[in-house]
C-alpha cells in the first residue's frame, strides 16, 4: 500500500516535542572530564502544550530546528530557531521565538560564541544557592548505568574519579535565587503533566535543588556545579504551632534519570523534615504513580533499616546485627513472622503507630504498615490473616465512607473486598521491588 502524500497543512506542520532540543552545556575542560557513557546535550522535552497548545504542532515550517541551551550551572540560556522554509508571516504561522520567549526570562543569548563564553565564565564563578543539607558520593563509573544504581556514601573525596552530588535549600530570600528559578521553571512545564509556575508573590515557598560537583581531570582542584533537578515545597499551617511541609514539584532531568538521583533528592528532603523540629509532617500533592512509587520504595527502606521500630513491631526476629535488615531464612528468604510477636500484630497497636508516626513524620504511614505486616506474615495463621485483613479493610472503609455509603451493604462489601485486594496486589508489586 502506497504511503499517503502529506496534506500542504501537515507539509507545514511539525511536532514541537521532536522539534525542541534541550541541552546542558559545560565548558570544554568539564567535557573533557566526561566519560563516554555520559550525554547531557540534545534530549527532548515529554511536553510542550503549555508552550505550543494542546496539540503540541507548531505550524509554518519546514525542517524546524529549535535549540535551547543551558549553561550546566547557572542556567543561562541560549535560544536559536532554523528552518529551511517558512512560510510569509501570517496570524496562523507560529512565532516560535516569540511564544518561548514569554516562559524564559529577557536577556537570553541569541549568539552562540557569547553564550558560550559566560558558560565558560560561569563554569568558574557559579556556586549553589542557599544552605546545603545533604550529600553523597558516585563513581564516575556507575554514572548513567540505568536503574537502581546504588548511591555509595563512603567514596573517597580525593579520589579523582568521584562525583559528589550536593542538595541545597533556598527560598525567595536566598540572595540571588529568585533570577535562578526564573531560569530553572521552565523545566517544570516540559517534563510535570500538569506542571505550572508558582507565583512569587506566595512568600513561603521553600526550594530544594540537586547539584552535581565534578573534578576536573586536568586541573583536580577546581571543582565545577552542574544543575540535576529540584523539588519546590509548600508549608501548610498545623496545629497548635507546627507546619505541615507538601511536596509540590519534584524532578530530574532526563539525563541523570534512572540514576537514584531521584531517591537521593527525596532522601535529602526527608531528612530536613527530621531534622526540623519546626516541620510535623512531609507530605505530596497530587502525587504521579512513579513519584508515588518512589516515595514508597524509599520510605519501607527507611523503616526497614530502622532497627528499633522493626524489633519493637515483628519481635528481635525481625532485625540482625547489621542494621535492621530483613531477618532472612537459609534459602535467602524473608521470614514470617508469627502473630502477635511484636507491637504489628495483626492487628497492629494504634497507639504505638500513632507514636511511630509523629516521630517520623511520613504521611501515609499507615499504608507502609500494612505492607511491612504483608510481607512478614505466615500465609497459613489463619486469625493473623482474618485481622490483617479487617485492619486494611477498616482504613479503607473511612478513606471511602462517602462513596461506600451510596451503595447498599452487598455492593459496599463487594466493593470493599475488591478494593482490598487490589490494594494487596500493589502492596505486592512495591514490596517486590525493595525487599
Amino acid at each position: 500500500m502506497a504511503t499517503p502524500t502529506p496534506t500542504a497543512a501537515q507539509q507545514w506542520t511539525t511536532d514541537a516535542n521532536e522539534a525542541l532540543s534541550l541541552s546542558l552545556v559545560r565548558a570544554p575542560d568539564d567535557k573533557a572530564s566526561l566519560w563516554a557513557r555520559e550525554v547531557y546535550e540534545g534530549f527532548h522535552p515529554t511536553f510542550t502544550y503549555p508552550i505550543f497548545g494542546e496539540e503540541e504542532k507548531i505550524y509554518g515550517y519546514k525542517e524546524l530546528s529549535i535549540d535551547l541551551k543551558f549553561a550546566s550551572g547557572s542556567l543561562v540560556q541560549y535560544l536559536n530557531v532554523r528552518y529551511a522554509e517558512k512560510l510569509p508571516s501570517s496570524s496562523t504561522v507560529d512565532d516560535v521565538e516569540g511564544t518561548i520567549s514569554k516562559f524564559i526570562p529577557p536577556g537570553y543569548y541569541t549568539d552562540e560564541q557569547k553564550f558560550l563564553e559566560r558558560v565558560e565564565h560561569d563554569a568558574l564563578n557559579f556556586k549553589p544557592f542557599g544552605q546545603k543539607i545533604y550529600s553523597y558520593t558516585r563513581a564516575a563509573t556507575t554514572l548513567t548505568k540505568g536503574k537502581n544504581v546504588a548511591i555509595s556514601q563512603v567514596l573517597s573525596p580525593e579520589d579523582q574519579e568521584t562525583v559528589d552530588f550536593e542538595v541545597y535549600h533556598s527560598t525567595w530570600h536566598t540572595p540571588g535565587f529568585r533570577e535562578f528559578h526564573r531560569r530553572m521553571q521552565l523545566f517544570v512545564l516540559l517534563y510535570i503533566e500538569g506542571g505550572s509556575y508558582i507565583s512569587e508573590a506566595e512568600d513561603t515557598w521553600e526550594f530544594v535543588v540537586l547539584y552535581e560537583k565534578r573534578r576536573r581531570r586536568s586541573s583536580p582542584d577546581v571543582t565545577t556545579y552542574h544543575f540535576v533537578g529540584y523539588s519546590t515545597l509548600y508549608p501548610f499551617y498545623c496545629f497548635p504551632e507546627r507546619v505541615r511541609l507538601r511536596i509540590s514539584q519534584f524532578l530530574i532531568l532526563p539525563p541523570y534519570q534512572q540514576d537514584g538521583h531521584g531517591s537521593a533528592l527525596y532522601t535529602a528532603i526527608y531528612q530536613h523534615v527530621l531534622n526540623s523540629p519546626s516541620i510535623a509532617e512531609l507530605t505530596v500533592e497530587d502525587p504521579a504513580e512513579a513519584f508515588e512509587d518512589l516515595r514508597d520504595r524509599n520510605d519501607l527502606k527507611m523503616l526497614i533499616a530502622n532497627e528499633k521500630f522493626m524489633r519493637e513491631g515483628f519481635g528481635p526476629e525481625a532485625v540482625s546485627s547489621n542494621g535492621g535488615k530483613v531477618a532472612r531464612t537459609k534459602r535467602g528468604k524473608s521470614r514470617t513472622m508469627r502473630a502477635g510477636a511484636g507491637k504489628m500484630g495483626p492487628p497492629a497497636e494504634r497507639a504505638w503507630l500513632e507514636k511511630w508516626r509523629t516521630e517520623l513524620k511520613i504521611a501515609g504511614f499507615n499504608r507502609l504498615v500494612e505492607m511491612l505486616i504483608l510481607k512478614h506474615m505466615d500465609p497459613t495463621d489463619e486469625r493473623a490473616q482474618r485481622a490483617y485483613r479487617l485492619q486494611v479493610k477498616e482504613r479503607l472503609y473511612r478513606f471511602n465512607y462517602e462513596i461506600l455509603m451510596q451503595l447498599d451493604k452487598q455492593e459496599r462489601q463487594q466493593k470493599l473486598e475488591e478494593t482490598f485486594q487490589s490494594v494487596v496486589a500493589d502492596y505486592r508489586r512495591i514490596l517486590g521491588h525493595v525487599l
